[in-house]
C-alpha cells in the first residue's frame, strides 16, 4: 500500500520500520520540525525524521495544516492510509479524507480509558492493571473513533513509563502490519467506543510531579513509577530537589514523609503505609540505586523528605 507515515518520538520508530519490512511504500513521513538547542544551537531531529532520512524517505516538518499549499501537497502524495502514532499534531478534516482510506492511529491506551497525550504515563498513574494499542480509524474529536483492532498489555508492580512506552512500541510494530493487512483484504470491523468510561490523559505539569506523601503508599508508589523516567516525580530535601524514579511498597508506618529507615535501603511514610525508594537522582548527577545514593547525600531516619 501507498502510506504516509506521521510519527515523532523513538516510541514511533519501532512501527514505521515494520511497515517497510512488510513491503509498504512509504511515501513520504511526517514528523515534529528539528528544534535547536545548546550555545551552538545545534540541530535536533526527531528520531523519526532522523530513521526515515537513513532509508531515503521523503520527511516534511511543517508547523501545521492550516495553509492551503500544505492541504494540497498532502493530498497530492494519493495515499493509500495514512498511519499516524504520536505525531503531536491536529490533522484538520482534510488531512483525514485525503488518503484513500483515511487516517489510522495507534493510541496507547484501551479507550476510551485514556484519550490524549500522554496515555502511558496516566494508566500507571492510576493503579491501572491493564493496559494496549489500539488501531483507531481518526476523526475529528480527540481520540474518539471507531476500533478497527487492539492489543492488551498487563501493567505490573515494577513497571515504570519508560518500560511501557518500550514495551507497547514493539505492541503496535506488530499491530501496524496486521492491521494494513486486514485493511487490503476489507477485513477489519469499525467497533464504536462506548460512551462510558471516557478518561483523558492531559499532558503531565513540572508541578504535579511533585510527590505527596500523604497519599497512600499505592498511590505514591503509582505516581513515581508513573512519571519514570520522564519527567521524574521529585521530593524536596533541603535546598535539593531530588527526583526519585523507581519504587516499592513497604509495609511500615510514619508520619507522612517521614524518613523511616536510610542506611543501604532508603523508606518513606505516606498516609497509609510506606514505599521503599530504590533509585533517586540529585541535580546534575546520573541516576543512583538507594544505596549508593546515601553513601553520598546522608539522609537522617526522622527527618521528612
Amino acid at each position: 500500500m501507498r502510506i504516509i507515515f506521521m510519527g515523532t518520538p523513538a516510541f514511533s520508530v519501532p512501527v514505521l520500520s515494520e511497515l517497510l519490512a512488510a513491503g509498504h511504500e512509504v511515501v513520504a513521513v511526517y514528523t515534529r520540525a528539528p528544534k535547536q538547542s545548546g550555545r551552538g544551537h545545534r540541530v535536533n531531529k526527531t528520531p523519526v525524521h532522523t530513521f526515515a532520512e537513513e532509508y531515503g524517505i521523503e520527511v516534511r516538518t511543517p508547523k501545521n495544516f492550516k495553509a492551503e499549499d500544505e492541504r494540497k501537497a498532502f493530498q497530492l502524495l494519493s495515499a493509500d492510509v495514512a498511519v499516524v502514532i504520536a505525531y503531536g499534531l491536529i490533522l484538520p478534516q482534510a488531512i483525514l479524507d485525503a488518503p484513500r482510506h483515511g487516517c489510522l492511529n495507534l493510541h496507547a491506551s484501551l479507550l476510551p480509558r485514556w484519550r490524549g497525550a500522554a496515555p502511558i504515563h496516566r494508566a500507571i498513574m492510576a493503579g491501572d492493571e491493564q493496559t494496549g494499542v489500539q488501531v483507531m480509524q481518526m476523526e475529528a474529536g480527540l481520540d474518539t473513533g471507531p476500533i478497527l483492532l487492539s492489543e492488551s498489555a498487563e501493567i505490573s508492580p515494577q513497571d515504570t513509563a519508560g518500560s511501557m512506552h518500550e514495551r507497547l512500541s514493539h505492541v503496535a510494530a506488530q499491530l501496524a502490519p496486521r492491521a494494513l493487512a486486514a485493511l487490503e483484504r476489507g477485513a477489519l470491523s469499525p467497533t464504536p467506543q462506548p460512551q462510558e468510561g471516557v478518561t483523558y490523559a492531559e499532558k503531565i505539569t513540572s508541578s504535579e510531579a511533585k510527590i505527596d506523601w500523604a497519599r497512600t503508599a499505592r498511590d505514591v508508589d503509582c505516581h513515581i513509577r508513573g512519571l519514570s523516567p520522564f519527567p521524574g516525580a521529585w521530593a524536596q530535601h533541603g535546598d535539593d530537589r531530588i527526583k526519585v524514579l523507581t519504587s516499592r511498597e513497604y509495609d511500615v508506618s510514619g508520619a507522612p514523609g517521614e524518613i523511616l529507615q536510610a542506611d543501604e535501603r532508603l523508606v518513606v511514610a505516606c498516609g497509609g503505609g510506606a514505599v521503599e525508594l530504590l533509585a533517586l537522582q540529585r541535580p546534575g548527577k546520573k541516576q543512583q540505586d538507594a544505596a549508593t545514593f546515601l553513601r553520598g547525600y546522608p539522609m537522617q531516619t526522622g527527618e521528612i523528605f
